[in-house]
Order: structure tokens, then sequence, then C-alpha cells
């Protein structure tokens, strides 16, 4: 895979409400036709993760966080998991020097509110 030591630009974020109705509408329709036979409707893929504030103000109180990254894992259930790294100003991740969580060391964070089971209320984005 090609690597890239650059962070997006932070004007290239920015997509419309229509735009973010469009993808999450199509995902929505597409989740469960993508996924092996033996992988579906298990809800093997979210819709949505919901994270605490503070959860991400913990990244970014790495004085050498500069963005964001989101990996995807899965737990022993096979369902997918949104795990959320800070990144430097290289692209970098920053991660703890331990395998543990160790106070005063960076954070990874994953511990969302997954849905479904424990979806928001309906939105543009959601229903």
């Amino acid at each position: 895979m090609p690597e890239t030591t650059t962070l997006p630009n932070a004007g290239s974020h920015p997509i419309s409400l229509q735009t973010a109705i469009d993808m999450t509408t199509r995902y929505r329709a597409n989740r469960e036709a993508i996924l092996q036979e033996t992988f579906q409707n298990r809800d093997i893929l979210p819709l949505s993760e919901t994270f605490a504030r503070g959860a991400i103000e913990n990244l970014f109180a790495e004085g050498t966080c500069e963005g964001l990254r989101i990996y995807y894992g899965m737990d022993e259930e096979e369902k997918v998991h949104a795990i959320i790294v800070g990144v430097n100003e290289d692209n970098e991740d920053i991660l703890p020097a331990s395998l543990s969580i160790v106070e005063n060391e960076p954070v990874i964070i994953e511990e969302g509110q997954r849905c479904p089971p424990s979806c928001p209320p309906a939105s543009d984005l959601n229903s």
C-alpha cells in the first residue's frame, strides 16, 4: 500500500447534508449484500457508532495530535467496530508504548455506542 506523510487538507472534510444522506442511505441499503451469506443478518456492520466528547478530547490532549484516524476492527463476535487514534503532523499513529492501558500515555478509543443495537433518535442520516 502506498504511504503518505501528509495529513488531509482541513478544508477537504466538509460534505453537504444531501451527500451525507445519499451515502448513508446507500450504505444501509447495501450493508448486508456486501457480506458473504454466512455473515449476513448478524449486524456485523454497524450503522453508526457514537463516542463521548471526552474520549475524543483525550486524543487531542496528546500534545502532538494533529488529526484522527479511524481503523476498523472486529470483536470476538465478528462485529465491526471503529478504533480511533490520534495522528501527528507526519501522519503517524500516536500509540502508547505499553500494550496495556497506562495512565498518562496516548489513548486508543473503541468503546463507542454501536447501532444496532443502541441506535440514536431518527435523523436524515439514519432513517
